[in-house]
């Protein structure tokens, strides 16, 4: 694997040169070793697969380079050696759990498994994301699954992958697209996610008789525009605003990101001298939010004065957990692949899909945490 992937980044340093790419451009490996070209100075700003597993190379703008095979594939998006072409457009590795998600898809469609896997890491950039569609269809891959950056923007694109009869399956975000115009959804239930949430809140106060008390609750949002942290929010606001004493102080955006976790939580401890409960919509964001209130002197976690809520319930949310710094993990399970894999299979003989598709998922407080994380797969 680490020949093949050194092999990658040569043949994207050729497609940069034959392909006449600026002098501003450059090669980046994502953290699974995919290269990818990155035009910082063009007008597009395209971000692609510089190369697939089958040796494909790409100009950055879906034109084929030094390293093609002889053909790109057959007309029903199959290899001729019969893999079936998958394509995947990824949001980006801006957290643990992203990355989970993308092992995941890649442990999954393998040409063991019958699967040629065309993997496209779009940075958090629609654009990025909206060409890699673009190319998916024009190369004529079999299916294409999209985990979408936002909700709003693919209907094109998703119109052009079903004029070419190609499958589109939407995993982990939401999107607000017509349905008709993709086969199905895979992913969480982020709304319940967030009722789940508020509800371990209500029973932990309970619990520690402070039922009664007035609770005041910062949110730290994820991403502006995705359908998780639209999920989250409202779930849990639904239960948090039939209670009588709970204060839903302030909510900004952290982005995801362990960097905007941390920024969030010190302008609120700047601003805010009561806080009992910070909502943090992944686990990245309540690391950062654990080091500003750490360096601030304050105490989180349950021993701590800020009672510590997070999501998706990563092996390093756990260990935190572990440490005492987090109370509670609501999961977001990334293991998407063998489920998307399943639905496939299912298309391919012909068969009937369900429009959504649950991931399961569960609820872990601190106490539990030293005696499940053995056995979690991420």
């Amino acid at each position: 694997m680490i020949k093949r992937r050194i092999w990658v980044a040569v043949l994207a340093m050729m497609c940069m040169f034959a392909s006449g790419c600026g002098n501003d451009d450059m090669i980046v490996l994502t953290p699974y070793g995919d290269a990818i070209i990155q035009n910082e100075g063009s007008s597009t700003g395209t971000r692609t697969t510089a190369a697939s597993p089958a040796g494909r190379t790409s100009d950055g703008n879906g034109a084929a380079t030094a390293g093609e095979q002889e053909t790109a594939g057959t007309e029903d998006g199959s290899d001729p050696s019969g893999l079936i072409r998958v394509g995947f457009a990824q949001v980006g590795a801006e957290s643990g759990w992203r990355l989970a998600q993308t092992q995941s898809m890649k442990e999954t469609f393998t040409e063991e498994n019958g699967y040629l896997f065309d993997f496209v890491d779009c940075n958090n950039n629609q654009k990025t994301q909206l060409q890699a569609l673009e190319r998916f269809v024009e190369e004529g891959v079999r299916y294409i699954i999209l985990d979408p950056i936002v909700e709003d923007g693919y209907e094109d694109a998703l119109r052009k992958a079903q004029d070419a009869g190609i499958p589109v399956i939407i995993v982990d975000r939401n999107i607000s697209a017509d349905a008709s115009l993709y086969a199905c959804w895979v992913g969480s239930d982020f709304a319940r996610e967030g009722r789940d949430a508020a509800q371990w809140l209500a029973a932990y106060l309970r619990e520690n008789g402070r039922e009664s008390e007035d609770v005041n609750i910062l949110t730290i949002l994820g991403s502006d525009g995705a359908s998780a942290t639209t999920g989250r929010t409202e779930g849990f606001e639904e239960i948090a605003k039939a209670q009588g004493n709970w204060n839903l102080v302030d909510r900004q955006t952290g982005d995801f990101s362990k960097d905007g976790g941390y920024a969030v939580m010190k302008a609120y401890l700047d601003k805010y001298d009561d806080i009992d409960v910070a909502v943090c919509q992944n686990d990245d964001e309540a690391f950062g939010a654990v080091e500003a209130i750490k360096e601030a002197g304050r105490t989180c976690g349950p021993k701590g004065d800020i009672i510590i809520i997070s999501f998706d319930a990563t092996a390093a949310g756990f260990q935190a957990m572990i440490d005492g710094d987090i109370n509670v993990d609501i999961e977001c399970n990334p293991l998407e692949g063998p489920f998307v894999a399943e639905l496939i299979r299912k298309m391919e003989k012909g068969e009937t899909v369900e429009e959504i598709q649950y991931m399961e998922e569960g609820v872990f407080p601190a106490e539990e945490a030293a005696d499940v994380l053995p056995a979690r797969a991420y």
